[in-house]
């Protein structure tokens, strides 16, 4: 199967081994991996702040490049993926745009999602012995509705034992620009949820938004605390 690679920003330019790794897992799993050229950033961080006129050429280029053909597109990120899905309210007042925006979306899948949906495949061999909380990221489970894929992913690879925590399900505090403008109550929110994941002293911090991860992680850091923060993909390209 021939896929598109959608990089996102923070995989192009701050977790490069992320997106590398997603790369080599999908063509593990047998596909053949395209990357337009054209891509850029999707807009998120605008389109979250309510810059939407503003954010209308970033979404417009993100559209002419994936239309260079009709294979699917895959991400390792949900928070951008949730941002491309919603493409076609932004530009509901412009119809031709909006419904070429629609088709684009329509073949886009987070990481976690296109491997267990799409390929059907639950277990990719993936070996990592220890302990490891998962943090399942806003994006995914209330935006893009991707709640199962990574545990199930997660709970077939050898050797790893999944730990829960008070408040899983709870946000890290990131929300993108919200951790600037509400940098408080953000840092508050991430040291909750750090409180919950050292209570279940895992080895790992395990999540499927680099985001995310890296909100955590940074508090897990300054810390001082041994746990070592996987993105999901890093667990399933372990051997």
């Amino acid at each position: 199967m021939k896929v598109n690679f959608f990089v996102t920003c923070l995989g192009d330019t701050v977790k490069a081994e992320v997106a590398k790794k997603t790369v080599g897992l999908l063509e593990q799993l047998g596909c053949e991996v395209i990357f337009p050229e054209r891509q850029g950033c999707c807009g998120q961080p605008a389109l979250n702040s309510g810059y939407i006129e503003k954010s209308k050429p970033a979404m417009k280029n993100m559209i002419e490049a994936f239309e260079i053909n009709d294979f699917p597109i895959v991400t390792p990120a949900g928070s951008c993926a949730a941002a491309v899905k919603k493409y076609p309210e932004y530009l509901a007042d412009e119809p031709e745009w909006a419904e070429r925006a629609k088709k684009v979306a329509d073949r886009l899948f987070e990481l976690t999602q296109f491997v267990v949906r799409q390929l059907g495949v639950e277990n990719v061999g993936a070996r990592l012995e220890g302990k490891g909380v998962y943090h399942p990221s806003c994006s995914l489970i209330r935006k893009l509705g991707v709640r199962e894929e990574p545990l199930i992913l997660l709970n077939n690879v050898e050797g790893l034992e999944l730990l829960p925590i008070e408040n899983q399900e709870t946000c890290c505090g990131f929300g993108g620009t919200f951790s600037v403008k509400m940098s408080e109550i953000s840092g508050e929110m991430v040291t909750e949820k750090v409180r919950h994941i050292k209570a279940a002293e895992p080895d790992f911090l395990i999540g499927a938004d680099i985001s995310c991860l890296l909100n955590i992680g940074g508090r897990i850091s300054r810390e001082g605390q041994p746990i070592k923060v996987m993105h999901i993909v890093d667990v399933l390209m372990s051997r």
